[in-house]
């Protein structure tokens, strides 16, 4: 049906429904592109229906959502365009499958040290590895999201795109690699793609948009990436006790008005600014005085030091500042460090150092102001887990966040976001915010089935969400919280809450690993072998299994005593555990929010 806001009388609104109404897709796909070629009956088939005729699939593997995100919206450029595109998630199908596909988008994201996406895992291994599936009909472009900020940049799309082109199948437009703001190079990629995939098809180039928000917000202002939300910071409060060496904060934000909406396993975008004594420190190396004006990419001509503390990443130095340092220095110490054969020396000069010691140490006459602003990239927004309901907390979201601050090289370091948040936005100020959801975090669909949660520290922020959402659903299924920290005196996050939710029923079981409460250390992993027998029986029932939290040691121990629960109280050999194991992923049953 037509929207009231079209433009027809009442009259002719029913009139058109009723006429499409009886249209079938072919009759209604032709009659668009008969009005979009100005009513021309000779040329309008001919400039649409070539295209028609043309299968495209989709495939992505995603960590956060972006990559599925774009899957989704590619899908639906393509189907504008008039291809058959279908959208496939690389956990939903095996390498074997490529075969069948003769048009193929691949949209996917590196995590970690160059690590393919969680989901995407498997498909991965397999393709990379196992697959011996020739593929000479197949044509394909891919899409790689990755981060500047990483010494192995897009490496899981650089794997992708190499590994089509072995196996006999042929590359149609170029890879493109993305960084953090990947909106206009996507844009570019998938209008060149879908060009080379089908050149009869209209030409234009794609316009990017964010998905909508889910009620409409106040003002009829849309608020997203692109325009961040100014939330009002409700209340913060410190979570841990004297005498710990720990700073985690527990932030209350508000969503009144935003038309801004979440799910418990989604993440909050928080969009920081660079704290004063950061942009000094850039300043004095750089032997500026901060007021001189520079050009900012999408914002125009800007102060050198409004844009220091608001569009540039000022601290992370990677590969890519470096190259970008040297060619404007000229440093023929730096150029040597960068060699290809000195990588070990450069990730150990990378250690605990940030942009400001490369100034420093090889651009130590000064800078330009304009050479100083072209070696940063954007600020980007930091995603924090949501560690509230909607439905027990309306109008508002509510975040868990450790303050990093540390010591490297005889200087003081901060994390950007975090102590932006505790030493910098007081309470009743505004923090620009946005929603960004995460599918593959997501509590099961029915109240009643039992759920296993893993989140030490502030891994437990999504837990929090969990509970009482379940909580607030009414009869919720069984609940089981693994949370470890240091200390149970200083360090046991939301204790009163936990104890207030085991007695409510909402919470069925709790146990907790302090690390430093005795000589030998004990993690959530070590509580999870304590609890073999009960942890397997609820796998048994069909509980889901979630962990959230640190991926270079946590994740991966929590994973190995996992397999080792199963193995043992399954009494399978060790590969049988391993694939029952990637079943529960497989099945969306074992679901991990790391990083």
């Amino acid at each position: 049906m037509l929207p009231e806001h079209a433009p027809f009388s009442p009259d002719q609104r029913r009139a058109v429904d009723i006429a499409l109404a009886g249209l079938d897709a072919s009759q209604r796909f032709w009659l668009a592109g008969f009005l979009s070629a100005g009513g021309s009956s000779a040329t309008a088939p001919a400039a649409i229906t070539p295209a028609a005729s043309v299968k495209l699939t989709v495939l992505y593997g995603t960590e956060s959502g972006n990559a599925e995100k774009l899957a989704d919206l590619s899908a639906k450029e393509a189907k504008k365009r008039g291809f058959q595109a279908a959208v496939k998630n690389m956990a939903d199908i095996s390498p074997a499958d490529l075969a069948k596909v003769e048009n193929l988008l691949v949209i996917v994201s590196t995590w970690g040290d160059g690590e393919p996406p969680e989901s995407a895992t498997s498909f991965y291994k397999e393709f990379m590895n196992g697959s011996s599936v020739e593929l000479p009909r197949l044509r394909y472009s891919v899409c790689a999201l990755g981060d500047t900020a990483y010494e192995k940049f897009c490496q899981t799309g650089k794997d992708f795109d190499a590994r089509l082109e072995k196996l006999g199948a042929k590359r149609v437009s170029p890879r493109q690699d993305c960084d953090v703001e990947y909106e206009e190079p996507y844009a570019g990629w998938l209008d060149a793609a879908l060009k080379a995939l089908a050149p009869a098809t209209h030409s234009g180039i794609v316009e990017v948009v964010g998905a909508p928000a889910a009620a409409a917000p106040v003002g009829g202002v849309e608020y997203g990436k692109k325009n961040p939300f100014p939330s009002e910071l409700l209340e913060k409060v410190l979570l841990n006790g004297e005498g710990t060496t720990k700073e985690t904060w527990h932030y209350e934000l508000s969503l009144d008005g935003s038309g801004l909406s979440y799910e418990p396993g989604d993440a909050l975008a928080v969009v920081p600014v660079n704290a004063p004594d950061l942009v000094e420190g850039i300043l004095k190396a750089a032997k500026l005085s901060g007021s001189e004006t520079v050009e900012v990419k999408g914002v125009g001509s800007k102060v050198l030091a409004d844009a220091l503390r608001e569009d540039f990443d000022i601290t992370a130095l990677s590969r890519a500042v470096l190259t970008k340092l040297q060619t404007i220095s000229g440093s023929e110490k730096l150029a040597a460090l960068l060699a290809d054969d000195a990588k070990d020396q450069l990730k150990d000069y990378q250690w605990g150092r940030w942009i400001v010691d490369a100034i420093n140490d090889f651009a130590s006459n000064g800078l330009a102001a304009a050479d100083l602003a072209s070696i940063f990239r954007k600020l980007p927004p930091r995603l924090y887990s949501i560690a509230s309901s909607p439905l027990a907390h309306p109008g508002e979201v509510h975040l868990t966040v450790a303050s990093v601050r540390y010591h490297a090289h005889g200087n003081h370091r901060k994390g950007v976001a975090s102590t932006y948040l505790a030493d910098l936005v007081a309470k009743g100020a505004q923090v620009p915010v946005y929603t960004h959801q995460n599918k593959n975090f997501r509590l099961p669909t029915s109240s009643d089935t039992p759920v296993i949660m893993v989140g030490p520290g502030t891994g437990v922020a999504p837990f929090r969400a969990f509970v009482e959402h379940r909580g607030n659903l009414g009869k919720p299924g069984k609940n089981w919280l693994f949370f470890g920290d240091q200390r149970y005196t200083y360090d046991f996050l939301y204790q009163t809450e936990w104890q207030d939710h085991l007695k409510e029923g909402f919470l069925s079981k709790l146990d907790v690993a302090f690390s430093r409460d005795q000589p030998e250390k004990v993690y959530v992993q070590h509580r999870m072998l304590d609890r073999s027998k009960e942890l397997y029986a609820w796998l048994q029932e069909g509980a889901h299994f979630y962990v959230c939290g640190d991926a270079s040691r946590m994740a991966s121990d929590v994973h190995e005593a996992l397999i080792s629960v199963v193995e043992k109280e399954g009494g399978f050999a060790r590969d049988v555990a391993e694939a029952y194991v990637e079943d529960l992923k497989k099945a969306k049953r074992y679901q991990r929010d790391v990083y």
